[in-house]
């Protein structure tokens, strides 16, 4: 079985050479949450900025807020997303009109309701970059946990949609990916910005799961809803690995 690899390099002020290739390609999409306190760092990693609808009025309001000392509006121009996608049922008029003249594009798609804000974004992305290998596009996506209950579900489900895509699901405390069945994984430990606590959660059952490198490894395990799940786990070395014949949700604490 092929070896997928995983590493939270993009939480690190400069990323090592040996955890990013020269072609890695990082997107960054902003949901209506929270900016988390290391946006800036984000931003200054991607090659493309988007902000799912209400994402912009956070990155609007609240990215200033974490550069205290200078003038908000020299913030809000030097971090202008590229694109705001979505139905538009949340951004403020002011935010639409500010971005819309400093030259972001604009793509209003309320005429879709079936599928999320975020879902929009990574489709989007995904067609922005027709001719890159997908194995090294990186989508980063920041405020997507907390609030309803039903948007953090939506926004797992996206993980799932689009599994064949490398995203991340990211907050001031968490980071959350998914764990294809169609690959044996190795996840990098940056241990001076995450960890130790960790999960692994099957999408939806998993008959069979088997990992090295934790405080409770699983061994041949079967993992499920109204069972056993592998949370509150710790990380112990550098490298984990894990092979299931499920999709997993892949979750450890940042700090």
């Amino acid at each position: 079985m092929e070896v997928m690899s995983h590493s939270s390099a993009f939480l690190l002020p400069t990323i090592p050479a040996d955890h990013r290739p020269p072609q890695t390609y990082y997107a960054l999409v902003v949901l209506n949450q929270n900016l988390p306190r290391f946006t800036p760092l984000l931003w200054n990693h991607a090659q493309l900025h988007l902000c799912a609808d209400g994402g912009a009025n956070r990155v609007y309001d609240e990215m200033p807020l974490l550069f205290p000392h200078e003038d908000p509006s020299h913030v809000r121009t030097r971090y202008k997303p590229d694109v705001i996608k979505g139905d538009m049922d949340s951004i403020r008029t002011e935010v639409l009109d500010f971005y819309a003249n400093q030259g972001t594009k604009i793509l209003d798609e309320s005429q879709d309701q079936d599928t999320t804000d975020l879902h929009k974004c990574v489709a989007y992305i995904r067609d922005f970059t027709p001719n890159l290998d997908k194995s090294n596009l990186c989508i980063l996506v920041a405020g997507a946990l907390g609030g309803r209950f039903d948007h953090t579900l939506g926004n797992l489900n996206v993980l799932s949609v689009f599994s064949s895509l490398r995203i991340i699901l990211i907050t001031d405390e968490s980071l959350v990916r998914l764990l294809p069945r169609t690959h044996r994984h190795e996840i990098h430990i940056q241990s001076s910005v995450e960890g130790p606590h960790c999960g692994l959660i099957p999408f939806p059952l998993s008959k069979s799961t088997t990992t090295t490198g934790l405080q409770w490894d699983l061994t041949n395990t079967e993992m499920r809803f109204g069972g056993l799940i592998s949370t509150s786990n710790v990380v112990k070395g550098e490298k984990i690995t894990v092979e299931s014949d499920a999709d997993l949700i892949w979750t450890i604490s940042v700090k």
